[in-house]
Formats: structure tokens, C-alpha cells, sequence
């Protein structure tokens, strides 16, 4: 009981004194946060992310958020630059440089290279006093008190900080941009955020020979025979001049039968939903869901702007596209 207790106060504190190192942070959010913004804002080229180890992979992440939140952006280790990879680095570029104590070796000897190729630099340290913070264009201070390590060695509230800082920039930067959701699909189009923003109606609609179909005046038997057919759960009924007339749906099946219509005599205009809910192929599929979800429906026809039916979805086609 004593060990439980001793751990769950281990990390109470450490969360307590990350978020003093959060907190802290908001009295550095001020001109110089301004200049760094309106640098990368006015480049040309893009935004290289420079530190080593703890830092390096912080740099990484932020690199990372840069990218997907509309700032081009990339990673480069500050060792891998002094052995080549500098040449991935133009004089349109901004690197941002990441060391806590601003006093990174392998940082600290790009900077001749840096300043002579005229390179703008933004340091992100937690020493404005140190020799990183100084070469810097701008630096932004993300000084802590103290780490969360009880020894106050292990990085972790300086890391946090340095974390929190990249992306109250790379937020900062997106507004700015006016950086809408789509845009922010574009960078993501294999996540779920991508597939409801960017999937199109036309991208998962069955159309074809694919699309079920019968005319006005087709016994409801033959009409079932056509849904038995395609697999889509109903079937499209089209007036003489191709123009959608009806739908009929599993569940309009179902209220056949309550009916107790016999379904070898009757007709599909007797039983059908007279013209239905309808998408378009260029609306978005979330759309499309809505439309379902909305009329608690489990199927939709597609129509072109004469409305003739080109196309039929159903909930199985979007939770396979994983728009739900």
C-alpha cells in the first residue's frame, strides 16, 4: 500500500511541475514569438528542425506538425548536417534550432556555416543568455525552473515546454494561414479525418451495370429478382424517360409484408417510396451519411442534375470507405 501510494505521488508531482512548465511559458509568448511567426510567414523556403537527442526528438515531432498544419517542414540531425546533409538546406530556409542549454556542440558548430550562408535562424532554448540563443534571429525562451526528474537532470519539463512551444507555433502560424480542415485532409488522406473531407459520393457509388433498376409497372417479384441480383438491398425505379421515379429498400420490403400484399401480382408502383432521398456524386460522402443518418435511412440514389439516377449507395459502402 505504502509503494502505490508513493508512486501515484511520484506523478502527481511530475505532472504538477510540467504544468508550472507550461504555465510558464505563457510570459514568453511576446515580441519574439511575434518575429519568429512573421519570419517563417515571409519566407520562401522551408522551416529545417535542428537538435540532438531529447531535444532531436522533439524537433522531430514539431517538424512533424509543422508539415501536416501547413508550414513545410522537415528534420534534419544537426550531426548527419556536418557530414552532407547540409546541402539539403537552402538560403531560403529557416532553421529552427532546438537546445535546452543552448550550448549543443553539434549545433553550435553549424553556426559559421549558418551565418555564412545567410541562413535565418530561430533557437528555441531555455538559456536566452547562451551562445545558440545569441546566433539566433529570434529566440524563444522556454526556460524552466526545474525538471520534473527528481535529480532535475533527466529532460522531461524542459522537453514538455520546448514541445508545447512548437506547437503554439505551428497553431499560431495555421490561423494565420487561414489553414481550413480540408487542407488539413489533404496532408492526412489515409486518416479518418481525410476520408470525410476529401471522399466524394461519385468515389464509392455502385453505377453501371452495378446499379439496380426497374421500370415503372415491373411486378414487385421481378423487381426483388433485380435487388437479389446487384446485392445493393434495393433497387431504383425510373420513369419511361429514365428519370428517378421511386426507390424500393429492404425495409420498404419490409412494410410489404405487413401489408400482406401478395408479391406475385402487385406491381413495384404500388409498394415503392415515391422518389426517395437522393445525393449528388459530387457532394461528400460525410454529406451523404448525414442524409441517412438524418432520415434514418440505410440507402441513398445518386442523380445527375436531370435527375436521372447514375448511381446508389448504402451504409455498407461508407463503413467500408471508412467514412463512418
Amino acid at each position: 500500500m505504502s509503494q502505490s501510494s508513493d508512486l501515484i505521488q511520484s506523478a502527481q508531482r511530475t505532472i504538477r511541475l510540467e504544468v508550472e512548465a507550461v504555465e510558464g511559458l505563457l510570459a514568453h509568448i511576446d515580441a519574439d514569438f511575434v518575429r519568429a511567426c512573421e519570419m517563417i510567414l515571409a519566407s520562401k523556403g522551408r522551416v529545417v528542425v535542428v537538435g540532438m537527442g531529447k531535444s532531436g526528438h522533439v524537433g522531430n515531432k514539431i517538424a512533424a506538425t509543422l508539415a501536416s498544419t501547413g508550414t513545410t517542414a522537415f528534420f534534419v540531425h544537426p550531426a548527419e548536417a556536418s557530414h552532407g546533409d547540409m546541402g539539403m538546406i537552402t538560403k531560403d530556409d529557416i532553421i529552427l534550432a532546438l537546445s535546452n542549454s543552448g550550448t549543443t556542440n553539434e549545433i553550435v558548430t553549424l553556426l559559421p556555416l549558418i551565418k555564412r550562408l545567410g541562413i535565418k535562424m530561430i533557437s528555441v532554448t531555455g538559456n536566452p543568455e547562451s551562445t545558440l540563443a545569441k546566433a539566433g534571429d529570434v529566440n524563444l525562451n522556454v526556460h524552466v525552473d526545474h525538471e520534473a526528474c527528481p535529480l532535475n537532470l533527466a529532460p522531461t519539463s524542459s522537453t514538455t515546454a520546448a514541445l508545447v512551444m512548437g506547437d503554439a507555433l505551428a497553431v499560431a502560424l495555421l490561423e494565420a494561414r487561414g489553414f481550413t480542415a480540408e487542407d488539413f485532409a489533404f496532408s492526412h488522406p489515409g486518416g479518418a479525418l481525410g476520408r470525410r473531407l476529401l471522399l466524394k459520393v461519385e468515389n464509392v457509388m455502385h453505377s453501371g451495370e452495378e446499379l439496380p433498376h426497374v421500370q415503372r409497372g415491373t411486378l414487385l417479384k421481378d423487381a426483388l429478382m433485380e435487388m437479389t441480383r446487384k446485392g445493393l438491398g434495393m433497387t431504383v425505379i425510373l420513369e419511361a424517360d429514365g428519370r428517378l421515379a421511386g426507390v424500393f429498400t429492404d425495409g420498404d420490403l419490409r412494410r410489404t409484408l405487413d401489408r400482406t400484399i401478395d408479391i406475385r401480382t402487385a406491381t413495384i408502383d404500388a409498394v415503392m417510396t415515391p422518389h426517395g432521398k437522393t445525393a449528388r456524386p459530387e457532394m461528400l460522402a460525410a454529406e451523404a451519411l448525414k442524409i441517412m443518418e438524418d432520415h434514418k435511412i440505410g440507402a441513398l440514389v445518386v442523380i445527375d442534375s436531370d435527375d436521372h439516377p447514375i448511381g446508389a449507395l448504402n451504409m455498407h459502402d461508407l463503413l467500408r470507405a471508412g467514412v463512418m
